[in-house]
């Protein structure tokens, strides 16, 4: 039940974004309304200065709306987006999307350590995060930019992938990170959160 679930997420999902592209979509209508339910949490411009919100600037368009589907259709958990996506038209979602993923992306608010910076490019490559998130973790179409991200939120994502408990459309998260460490876990989201986005 649980996989057919998330099957007909992705279809729908899936059909969301190739029915509508960004161009087709209103990125001044997304400003406005990222102003009116989006800047208090994920700041101007996108760029979160709360170290367990995400910045969004410059993300995907397609993952934006993915994103905001599943919060919608609640296959992703969430406390405070969940009521925030129940009240987003479809045309909500593509223009927020719009409007996000032309902005600039956010920088790096922090340097990696030293010893993440040794360990983080082996475990990118045997996790296949590259695989998906690209080389330099910039992401691609529904695959989110997760270089620079904060490095709270990331933590919190990997432990979430982990413990099964967020919404994994595919099930590929999920899969790579079993038999991650609290420690792997760590060094991941330290190397990452300190990657320029390319």
């Amino acid at each position: 039940m649980r996989f057919a679930r998330f099957v007909s997420a992705a279809t729908l999902g899936a059909s969301l974004l190739t029915a509508a592209p960004a161009a087709g979509y209103d990125a001044a209508a997304g400003k406005q309304k990222a102003e009116e339910v989006c800047v208090a949490c994920h700041g101007k411009d996108g760029i979160s200065e709360q170290p367990v919100v995400p910045s969004i600037g410059g993300q995907w368009n397609d993952y934006i709306v993915l994103a905001l589907y599943q919060f919608r259709a609640k296959h992703r958990p969430s406390e405070v987006m969940e009521p925030i996506a129940a009240t987003l038209t479809d045309d909500d979602l593509g223009n927020l999307a719009a409007y996000y993923s032309s902005l600039k992306p956010w920088r790096p608010a922090r340097q990696s350590s030293a010893a993440a910076l040794a360990a983080g490019p082996e475990l990118t490559q045997r996790r296949l995060c590259i695989q998906c998130h690209a080389p330099g973790l910039p992401g691609q179409q529904s695959v989110p930019r997760i270089a620079a991200q904060h490095i709270d939120y990331l933590t919190a994502q990997l432990e979430a992938f982990r413990a099964g408990t967020r919404g994994d459309i595919d099930g590929n998260m999920t899969s790579a990170v079993q038999g991650l460490s609290d420690a792997d876990i760590g060094t991941l989201a330290d190397y990452v959160s300190g990657l320029a986005t390319p």
